[in-house]
């Protein structure tokens, strides 16, 4: 089924309604649990159905079925599947403790927060994906939380907003790949301009975390590091900087965990099986939300509102600056309705290399804009991969995880003002 060319604005409401079903009853209710994010999804998701024209019930439902059952959709729940089975047997073999353990011993107090955010940034400049980072280091961040006192949502945010730092500049990741081919740039070129936006943010999130660490006390009756236990952890790190596939980094560190358990009498080969059902189970909420969501997603794809926002913003361009802030707006949109920031990039790239043609802005420049705001609000919507992992990792509602980002919304200043006051220079 094709679809629809024109668009307009209505195609967009499904998205509507979950935002006001979900973050504005939450905030008027205040309390971000009293409206279910699987039933926003779910009344949107029928809404969306609902409001499709030209179609019978069957043809819905099976155009949603289509964007449900699409093969990232599907890609990211095995990695659900298989981060829940490793963050649950990895906890019940006691590597999350050892870990923690370990990062109590190295890190002073007040390093402690802007240790876990370079940390993040690290890993994820090095293995190129921020799903793989937020897997890794978020059930350490839920055990420093408990130990030290801290609030969970904050410390999750800490690895959250860390993890789009490479995800945004790392030469090997998704979005850094299509953004500098839509826009035929070179990858160091479009890193020298990338990092040049964004590396105020990191040192401003950077201090930010070391002046809040300064009230930070880790406990006095620390345990000592099991060392054995923390291997599954150095495997994971070891197998992704060497650019393996997320998915088979898991299953290695799934089947380490079980090794190591069992030779450590932590459990024997039925407690390893009970813990990673328990932690499949456990994402089902997730995965829920994902197959509604790919579907919703698809239905306002259809019905045109992508087509419509595009059409909308490119009607009145006019000058460099407005050029550049159409480009951001565009694959901002296109992120919020497809939430997933590589095929917004794919999406957008081939309007924003004709833009820049227009309007004579460099390829670099724009590669960096695409990149950026699409890492801006993958990283700060309740229903993207990142945020739903993180939150499901830590049983906590992603709702409370965004309201402590720092280093999403600073990236994003940072990137606006670079629009605005025509920087960097050299590439502007």
């Amino acid at each position: 089924m094709q679809k629809n060319e024109a668009g307009n604005w209505w195609a967009l409401s499904p998205l509507l309604v979950f935002l006001c079903l979900y973050l504005v009853a939450s905030i008027l209710a205040d309390d971000f649990y009293k409206v279910p994010i699987t039933v926003a999804f779910l009344i949107s998701s029928c809404y969306a159905i609902v409001i499709t024209p030209k179609l019978s019930l069957e043809q819905r439902i099976h155009q949603f079925s289509a964007g449900a059952s699409d093969k990232n959709i599907l890609f990211m729940l095995w990695i659900f599947v298989l981060a829940g089975a490793f963050a649950q047997s990895a906890k019940q073999m006691g590597a999350i403790d050892a870990a923690v353990n370990l990062t109590l011993h190295i890190l002073p107090d007040n390093l402690l927060l802007a240790g876990i955010f370079l940390a993040a940034c690290f890993i994820s400049l090095s293995i190129g994906t921020s799903v793989g980072t937020i897997v890794a280091l978020t059930p350490v961040a839920v055990g420093l939380a408990e130990k030290t006192g801290l609030s969970l949502p904050f410390m999750v945010a800490i690895v959250v907003g860390g993890a789009f730092f490479g995800d945004n500049l790392s030469f090997i990741s998704d979005t850094t790949i299509a953004s500098t081919r839509t826009q035929e740039c070179a990858m160091r070129d479009k890193f020298h301009v990338n990092f040049l936006i964004v590396i105020p943010a990191a040192v401003i999130v950077s201090v930010i975390y070391v002046f809040q660490g300064l009230s930070v006390a880790t406990p006095s009756d620390m345990q000592p590091t099991e060392w054995v236990k923390i291997i599954p952890y150095f495997i994971v790190l070891g197998c992704a900087i060497a650019g393996m596939n997320v998915m088979r980094v898991l299953i290695i560190g799934i089947l380490a965990n079980g090794l190591i358990g069992i030779v450590t009498n932590s459990f024997d080969i039925f407690g390893w099986f009970n813990a990673m059902g328990t932690g499949i189970t456990g994402m089902g909420e997730l995965v829920i939300i994902t197959l509604l969501a790919g579907g919703m997603l698809e239905i306002i794809r259809y019905n045109g509102g992508i087509t419509f926002v595009i059409q909308k913003l490119t009607a009145h361009i006019s000058g460099k600056t407005g050029a550049e802030l159409s480009i951001a707006v565009l694959v901002s949109i296109a992120n919020l309705c497809t939430a997933n920031n590589t095929i917004a990039i794919i999406t957008i790239g081939p309007i924003a290399r004709d833009i820049a043609r227009k309007f004579h802005l460099d390829p670099r420049k724009t590669a960096s804009i695409l990149d950026t705001f699409s890492c801006l609000i993958q990283g700060i919507i309740p229903y993207g991969a990142q945020m739903l992992i993180a939150a499901g990792l830590a049983k906590i509602s992603p709702i409370s995880i965004i309201s402590n980002l720092y280093y999403p919304f600073i990236m994003g200043v940072c990137a606006l003002l670079a629009i605005l006051l025509r920087y960097p220079r050299k590439y502007s």
